[in-house]
């Protein structure tokens, strides 16, 4: 193999597959990315059995082949090479770099031990704008659970329902659902939270994204970049349930200002598992919290308020997420009871809903 890239290009890609690597790997192929040559172009990829990733670059081919080099010291030292022409030869797994000045040999390993990255057949197809999807995924991603003993709940749910693409998440005390768009395909998958963590990380906001999906795997392909992953086995819960029909106690607060008080209150929660107290009275919404060693906090703002007088105990950080990922200037907070579910939705933005179980006061 002898090929020539410039060490921008070489740069970007090794960043762009390196990143899904494990530190501890079962076999030593998997701490390599695979360099090859495929019709005259240049390919990157890395995997770590649950997902695959493949990057083109451009570059001039002069002799086709392929090798498996060590992904972090062969990231790290093209990293550090000044901007121009990077020359790459291979002999026997052995790779050459030659770069302005800096020359070294890299020992590799067969490409014929790296595990070979499935394609996605693509029972299921459809495009999405990448802005969209960026959008619909970090607004959900961050409720999913670390508890693997309900494996479905680490990941998010993509499903469709009466034509309407949706991204759903939740770890039991908490769940977010995010409208995504009209589509007539139907999809019904949980996509792993690490897949969708690093889906964000590449994703930029100009492209469009295919998505495919079959029995058991899901590919996103965008700007000569393709990352396949497995779904992950189960059935989602019906979480439709959880989410309340009537809400008898509304609050409409400035998003900011209700970000503040939350603050302020989750730094009197830490030895109450996070609990703080949300009332909801005449013109105002009120959010106290105490640390019996420390002191107690109240604060209050003024809003819309429709509804009985209510209060709840909730958890602070769990409030704080969701107004996290909201971009409007106002947000409604709606009170059920005290054992019921609490409702946080965007002012004009039917597309995405928050849902915060109480806590047992």
């Amino acid at each position: 193999m002898k090929l020539s890239i410039t060490q921008e290009n070489l740069n970007h890609g090794l960043s762009t597959v390196s990143r899904i690597i494990g530190n501890r790997n079962t076999l030593p192929v998997l701490a390599n990315v695979l360099l090859q040559t495929k019709d005259n172009r240049i390919q990157l990829s890395a995997t770590n059995l649950e997902m695959g990733i493949t990057h083109w670059i451009g570059g001039k081919v002069e002799e086709d082949g392929a090798v498996t080099i060590p992904a972090k010291l062969f990231s790290e030292y093209v990293h550090n090479l000044p901007a121009g022409n990077v020359s790459l030869t291979c002999e026997k797994d052995t790779v050459h770099i030659d770069s302005n000045g800096f020359s070294s040999k890299i020992n590799g390993i067969s490409a014929e031990e790296f595990p070979s990255i499935p394609s996605v057949s693509g029972n299921v197809e459809f495009q999405v704008a990448a802005k969209t999807l960026k959008n619909a995924l970090s607004q959900v991603v961050h409720v999913t659970s670390g508890d693997d003993s309900r494996p479905v709940l680490t990941g998010v749910y993509l499903h469709t329902r009466d034509g309407m693409l949706y991204a759903v998440a939740t770890d039991s005390y908490r769940l977010a659902e995010k409208q995504i768009m009209e589509t007539d395909a139907e999809c019904n998958v949980v996509v792993p939270a690490r897949t969708v963590s690093e889906v964000l990380r590449l994703l930029g906001e100009g492209e469009d994204v295919t998505v495919k999906i079959d029995d058991n795997q899901i590919s996103f392909g965008f700007n000569e970049t393709e990352l396949v992953s497995r779904i992950i086995d189960g059935e989602f819960p019906d979480y439709r349930q959880l989410i309340p029909q009537e809400v008898p106690t509304t609050a409409r607060v400035n998003t900011g200002e209700l970000q503040d008080i939350t603050k302020a209150a989750t730094l009197f929660a830490r030895e109450t598992t996070g609990s703080v107290t949300v009332k909801i009275a005449r013109d105002s919404l009120y959010m106290e919290s105490v640390a019996s060693q420390v002191g107690e906090n109240s604060s209050e703002i003024s809003g819309e308020v429709s509804g009985e007088d209510m209060e709840v105990a909730l958890n602070g950080k769990y409030i704080a997420d969701a107004l996290s990922v909201i971009d409007t200037d106002q947000v409604d907070i709606s009170l059920t009871g005290k054992v019921n579910p609490c409702l946080i939705q965007p002012v004009d933005d039917d597309s995405y809903l928050h849902i915060v179980m109480p806590l047992r006061s």
